[in-house]
């Protein structure tokens, strides 16, 4: 396993604000993250979660530092690194295949007819979605169309998948279906996953890693959290395992100091 296959080197964003001094978003973030590992990135509004997605994803340049995908420096999006946000973002005019197909035309022009099929019929099973693979965006539930945001992303083979709180607007039932998706997917195709959450539960779940990041502005990484769980993990075994109950604690104590010293 790389041990340095994603590298940010120093990070800073700043955002000008015209007639006022310029707004520090994130500053002095410095990670490593590994092949095939499951990250989560966790902490209060405004601490640049999202802000350090963007910048990894290349859909947002950062103002200083460098970061590196397997030793070469990003520097815009690539189809090495798939986003999957909150909103689906899935054309409603195209079926839940053609979204998926749309993709992988893009990034793989190369492929034939048959096995453009069969790469696009392959994802729409890993998300269990062969029944409704027709209908339109607006014919399927909120954790369908995540589903198929999912199946899109990872349709192009992406080094790394970066998910912006994609099941943040979900019901919890329908969360916890997605998170055990996710899982079993994710050991499947053996990427990366970068995931942004507020939920603690969800990233203790879902990680190797919990990064935690400080209160803005000029917020930085306050603690990084190993998560010693083995996988496939059972969600309903996992509520008396005393290590997940650690972990949550740690995450739960590390939030609740943050937000406190806000406060005072």
């Amino acid at each position: 396993m790389n041990d340095k296959f994603l590298h940010l080197e120093n990070i800073e964003k700043v955002f000008p604000i015209p007639g006022k001094d310029p707004y520090v978003a994130v500053t002095d973030v410095n990670l490593n993250i590994k092949e095939n590992e499951i990250v989560s990135i966790i902490g209060h509004s405004g601490c640049g979660k999202s802000t350090l997605l963007n910048m990894i994803s290349g859909l947002d340049a950062q103002t200083n530092g460098n970061i590196f995908l397997e030793d070469k420096e990003v520097k815009g999006p690539g189809p090495e690194r798939a986003v999957v946000f909150q909103n689906h973002s899935l054309l409603p005019w195209l079926s839940v295949y053609q979204n998926i197909e749309m993709a992988v035309k893009k990034v793989m022009p190369e492929l034939s007819s048959q096995e453009l099929r069969e790469r696009v019929e392959k994802f729409i099973s890993m998300v269990n979605l062969d029944q409704a693979k027709d209908k339109l965006p607006d014919e399927i539930s909120g954790g369908m169309k995540q589903r198929v945001g999912i199946a899109r992303a990872l349709s192009i083979k992406p080094k790394i998948l970066l998910m912006d709180e994609p099941f943040g607007a979900l019901d919890s039932l329908t969360r916890a279906n997605l998170q055990e998706h996710l899982m079993r997917i994710q050991e499947k195709v053996k990427n990366t996953v970068i995931i942004i959450t507020h939920d603690i539960d969800e990233a203790v779940l879902l990680s190797d890693r919990v990064i935690m990041m400080t209160n803005g502005p000029s917020a930085t990484i306050g603690e990084i959290l190993e998560v010693n769980l083995p996988r496939p993990r059972d969600r309903v075994a996992l509520q008396h395992n005393p290590e997940y109950i650690r972990c949550r604690e740690a995450v739960l104590s590390f939030l609740y100091e943050k937000f406190a010293k806000e406060d005072e």
